[in-house]
């Protein structure tokens, strides 16, 4: 059972895909976690805007509550040996207590997991992990590897370039610049993230003091949003994103490629290497979206 999205795609990526019977509501990679039970769902409302989600995620943690719920009874009917969480982060997964606890009251009862990296080096960890206690250690050797042999091709590719000064922002409203591993991810692609700490919590900032830092290059990535969403959401605060005077602003795929400390943040690396050096790294398949200057119409409040 995987109560989190990166631990789907890890399994699936070492060749477990068979044995997972149940994943959350969040898990859409890859197609084949798309038609297993699904034990969780959402306790936000829809159609909140970035300020409501951010309100919304801070009144649960107030009352100690997640943001994902778990169907106890569905979890005990699918009868998991392994059940893999995460206690990182309240607002991406159930409550890891809570996990715990119902696990204790189940038949065996199953071995409770949490994955909880925050940097680069403990995802790859992961892997070895996850592949140790589900007895396929060869699989996770081969992923590491795999993984490894495409992080030194981006090295070797930006090695000696000017490092652009990049801003990696992850929520909008309040702005929010990415931590965990995405600093890293940057530094390994040939940039230099200006607010960003390797291993730290995302960190609250303002558009003000972004502006004062003047990133050459922005990439907007707000937490749980494909590319085209991420898009939509940069597009309005487009004004905003170039105060700076930075040479390009791009939306990306935040939820498959940067949230997720799962194998895919390999390809968000590719992605970073290639918008700060297309010269040097090939286009990837995912889509890198840019954020055109906002127009003077827009600036004075009408739709761009």
């Amino acid at each position: 059972m995987s109560l989190v999205p990166h631990a789907t795609e890890l399994l699936f990526a070492l060749g477990l895909g068979d044995r997972v019977v149940g994943v959350t509501h969040g898990c859409d990679h890859p197609e084949g976690a798309r038609g297993l039970p699904r034990v969780t769902s959402s306790a936000l409302p829809d159609g909140l805007d970035a300020a409501g989600i951010d309100a919304a995620v801070s009144g649960l943690a107030r009352e100690g509550a997640a943001s994902d719920r778990l169907d106890a009874d569905l979890l005990e009917r699918l009868r998991p040996d392994l059940v893999i969480t995460q206690a990182l982060c309240s607002v991406c997964a159930v409550s890891h207590d809570e996990v715990v606890a119902i696990a204790r009251g189940l038949p065996g009862p199953p071995q409770v997991l949490a994955l909880d990296p925050h940097t680069f080096g403990e995802t790859l960890e992961d892997v070895a992990v996850v592949a140790a206690v589900c007895d396929v250690p060869e699989a996770g050797a081969a992923l590491r590897r795999a993984i490894g042999t495409r992080v030194d091709r981006v090295r070797v590719a930006v090695r000696g370039a000017v490092r652009p000064r990049v801003a990696a922002v992850e929520w909008f409203d309040p702005v929010y610049v990415a931590g965990h591993w995405t600093p890293q991810l940057v530094e390994l692609a040939g940039g230099t993230d200006l607010l960003g700490l390797p291993g730290e919590r995302s960190a609250r900032t303002d558009w003000d003091e972004l502006a004062l830092l003047r990133p050459e290059v922005v990439v907007c990535m707000p937490c749980g949003y494909d590319a085209r969403r991420s898009l939509a959401e940069a597009l309005p605060r487009a004004e905003r994103l170039w105060q700076g005077d930075p040479r390009r602003v791009v939306a990306v795929d935040a939820s498959g490629l940067f949230a997720r400390p799962g194998p895919r943040l390999v390809d968000g690396l590719e992605l970073l290497a290639h918008v700060l050096h297309p010269d040097r790294v090939p286009a990837p398949a995912a889509d890198v979206l840019d954020v055109p200057r906002a127009t003077t119409r827009a600036r004075r409040g009408a739709p761009a």
